[in-house]
């Protein structure tokens, strides 16, 4: 991939797109190409070939998705299904058309069964049940990595895909409706150590074990494996370790300085109950996470105090989408 040549980061205002971003540019890249929703519609197919014929990309991080929690997930199922597969379908199939050299598909680790052994090594993939409250999400990345596959069987290309873990980091969703965990118990302890609350609730028991990985350790094994790995299969990123919510929710309360309760609301779901990657496949690569979750917790944190110091923050809360 050198650096005059034409990349295309699709979902480029996104979490993990802004992250690729500023990643490809910092290391060098130039001739970067990226479009919003508003110009160009991946849900649609002949927007996504116009796109693809006038400006003929030769590699593409296909990062847009539309993404959410536990909440956004059962509340807008058919959304979450139809957009990720028109989404792969249309630039993957794009891409081989137009003579993509590479591409590289971001997956999620939600692909894996609910109850799977730990840590998740790639092949168990498809070796179980999903879970229910992020099945119609999983089942559309399950989809991406197939496509990559079966074009790669079918055409010759060299299509990849990742599955990184949870993710968090500058340019994450805060809106308490449809973010992540991480995001949504940093903003409500902010804003209530802002307002001198007197406690924080927390879905779940907060006995749910999850790993979190910096968007911008993501950005840099998405550029590594870009140069470095071809193969059908998916790769797992990660940090090989995991934490609590519980331990999560205490970790941010003492970073953001709030001092009220911690209240778990044991009538709202917890998800899967442990979902830790098996990443030796990737550290035997070459390539290993560098930034901790204290310090990870720190630098979004400071980002998302300039964003509410921004008097258009409630809009930015409410639209921001990953594509």
């Amino acid at each position: 991939m050198k650096k005059n040549e034409k990349i295309y980061v699709a979902g480029h205002t996104g979490l993990v797109g802004s992250a690729l971003m500023r990643k490809l540019q910092g290391v060098g890249y130039h001739n970067l190409l990226y479009k919003t929703f508003d110009e160009v519609d991946l849900c649609n197919q002949n927007a996504v070939n116009k796109f693809f014929a006038e400006h003929r990309p030769e590699y593409v991080f296909l990062a847009a998705a539309k993404v959410g929690g536990i909440k956004a997930n059962s509340d807008f199922p058919a959304q979450f299904i139809y957009e990720n597969l028109m989404i792969s379908a249309n630039v993957i199939h794009a891409a081989y058309r137009f003579g993509v050299k590479k591409l590289l598909f971001l997956g999620s680790s939600c692909i894996y069964p609910r109850l799977c052994p730990q840590p998740i090594g790639e092949e168990y993939l498809l070796t179980g049940s999903l879970e229910k409250t992020n099945e119609p999400y999983a089942l559309a990345k399950i989809a991406g990595i197939n496509l990559c596959q079966s074009y790669n069987k079918q055409y010759g290309t060299d299509f990849i895909s990742c599955m990184p873990t949870n993710l968090y980091g500058p340019g994450d969703n805060f809106d308490l409706e449809t973010s992540h965990v991480l995001p949504a118990l940093l903003a409500k302890m902010y804003h209530a150590c802002c307002t001198n609350a007197p406690e924080v609730t927390i879905w779940g028991t907060g006995k749910a074990l999850r790993e979190f990985l910096f968007v911008d350790d993501l950005a840099e094994a998405a550029v590594f494996l870009m140069q470095h790995y071809s193969s059908s299969e998916p790769i797992n990123v990660g940090v090989g370790q995991d934490i609590s919510i519980a331990e999560l929710a205490h970790k941010i309360k003492e970073i953001v300085g709030f001092k009220g309760e911690l209240l778990f609301d044991t009538t709202k779901p917890d998800g899967t109950p442990r979902k830790l990657l098996n990443v030796d496949k990737l550290h035997a690569l070459g390539w290993k996470a560098k930034v901790s979750l204290e310090d990870g917790i720190r630098k979004t944190l400071t980002w998302y105090k300039t964003i509410t110091n921004n008097q258009n923050y409630i809009l930015f809360s409410r639209i921001f989408l990953n594509y």
